[in-house]
C-alpha cells in the first residue's frame, strides 16, 4: 500500500469549489483530459454507491463513489478495476487492483479560500509501489491544477 497526497490552497470561496466538485459525475468539467464522464444505473452523482464510467487521456476507467459528506465537503471514489497503466510508461509494472482516492476542502476565512487536500491510496504489488506513487504524487497536482484553472473560467 502506498499512499499520493497533494494539498493547495485554492483562491475561491469554498462554496463555489465545492459546486463544481460535488457531482461525481461532473469530471469533464475540472479534470483536463477526461473527455467523457457517465454515471451508470441512472443513480445520482452525489449517491454514495454510484458507479462512473470516464474516458482519461484515451483510458476508460470506471470508479464507485464510496463516500460523499456535504458537511464535511468531502468526497470518496474507489476503483472498480485494474487502473489502466498508460502506455509507453512502464509496461511491466502491475497495475494496483485496488485505490482508493479522497477530496477534503476546508474553508480559509481570510480571503475567502478554500484548502484543498488529495489523496490516492494505492494497493500494489511491492515491487510497483514506487512507480505508482510517483506517477500518481505527478497527477494528483496536475489534477488540482486544473481544478483550479476550470474554477477561474467560471469566475471570469
Amino acid at each position: 500500500m502506498t499512499t499520493a497526497y497533494y494539498s493547495t490552497v485554492l483562491d475561491h470561496p469554498l462554496e463555489t469549489v465545492w459546486a463544481l466538485i460535488r457531482d461525481f459525475n461532473n469530471y469533464p468539467a475540472y479534470i483536463d483530459g477526461v473527455s467523457e464522464s457517465v454515471i451508470e444505473d441512472d443513480r445520482g452523482g452525489d449517491e454514495v454507491g454510484a458507479v462512473r464510467r470516464f474516458c482519461y487521456l484515451g483510458n476508460w476507467v470506471r470508479q464507485r463513489l464510496a463516500g460523499h459528506s456535504d458537511q464535511a465537503h468531502s468526497l470518496t471514489y474507489a476503483g472498480i478495476e485494474p487502473f489502466p497503466f498508460p502506455a509507453g510508461l512502464s509496461p511491466e509494472a502491475t497495475a494496483p487492483t485496488r485505490y482508493l482516492g479522497t477530496m477534503h476542502l476546508l474553508p480559509i476565512v481570510e480571503g475567502n479560500r478554500t484548502f484543498i487536500e488529495w489523496s490516492v491510496k494505492l494497493d500494489t504489488a511491492p515491487q510497483d509501489a514506487d512507480r505508482w506513487h510517483e506517477l500518481f504524487q505527478s497527477w494528483i497536482p496536475g489534477w488540482t491544477h486544473s481544478l483550479e484553472r476550470s474554477l477561474g473560467r467560471l469566475a471570469a
